[in-house]
């Protein structure tokens, strides 16, 4: 098997990584917690951009570079595709399908913070679920808002916002008691595919609030993409 790079940024991205042997590298941006008990190397950290990453590549004896980050990293992807074309190399991709609305489910898709500011302007409690982009705004909370916001670390936030550190899976009973205390009137959301944080949207549905969906980015061409870690794993295999 070709030496493989494998671009974590995913739960599913471990799942691949658990399959590799000490011959491969399992490379993470250093975000949220470095596995210790993997057979393949663990690379934490930036590559400089795409050509960073080639040169790594070259110098690796890269053969095949695994694009398995988050459906949010447009840069990262970009990067990957570049960095394989520069090298010579294969770039597969896990694309995570995205979620699909169901009956009773109310989303909104904003493109960018600007839609997402101006279709946040009715409601007063808003559930984030961006990740950090929103500490980034701090200080442009209308004072009628109080802002939740879910992070995989708790960071300060301001009398407008209280930051939570909380790490999925989440689960039902739980998302209900988390939108039952705070009173939250619209969830705001990428949209990951993620099961491990889909019961948020059922919450949203059984209490009928709106969800406001950060459209996702555009992705750059790779030679293969794979919609399941099922079938890219099946594709590795001799």
């Amino acid at each position: 098997m070709k030496r493989i790079l494998l671009l974590g940024g995913v739960t599913e991205a471990l799942a691949i990584a658990r399959t590799l042997g000490p011959e491969h590298i399992y490379s993470l941006a250093g975000i949220g917690r470095v596995p210790t008990d993997l057979d393949c190397q663990v690379r934490v950290g930036g590559y400089g951009g795409a050509e960073g990453l080639a040169a790594f590549i070259r110098a690796e004896g890269i053969g095949l570079l695994i694009d398995a980050t988050h459906p949010y990293a447009a840069q990262i992807s970009h990067n990957a595709a570049t960095a394989a074309r520069m090298t010579g190399i294969g770039c597969w991709a896990l694309r995570r399908p995205a979620w699909a609305p169901q009956p009773g489910d109310d989303w909104r898709e904003v493109a960018d913070w600007t839609e997402l500011t101006r279709a946040l302007a009715p409601f007063q409690r808003p559930l984030f679920t961006l990740g950090r982009e929103p500490l980034q705004h701090l200080q442009e909370i209308p004072a009628q808002q109080f802002w939740t916001l879910r992070a995989l670390e708790t960071v300060p936030g301001n009398e407008h916002c209280e930051v939570i550190g909380a790490r999925g899976p989440f689960n039902l009973e739980d998302e209900r008691a988390l939108f039952e205390r705070r009173q939250i009137d619209v969830l705001v959301s990428k949209n990951s595919g993620s099961g491990a944080t889909e019961p948020k949207l059922q919450v949203a549905r059984e209490r009928g609030i709106p969800v406001l969906i950060l459209k996702r980015p555009a992705l750059a061409a790779v030679t293969r993409s794979f919609d399941s870690t099922q079938a890219l794993l099946q594709a590795l295999v001799p």
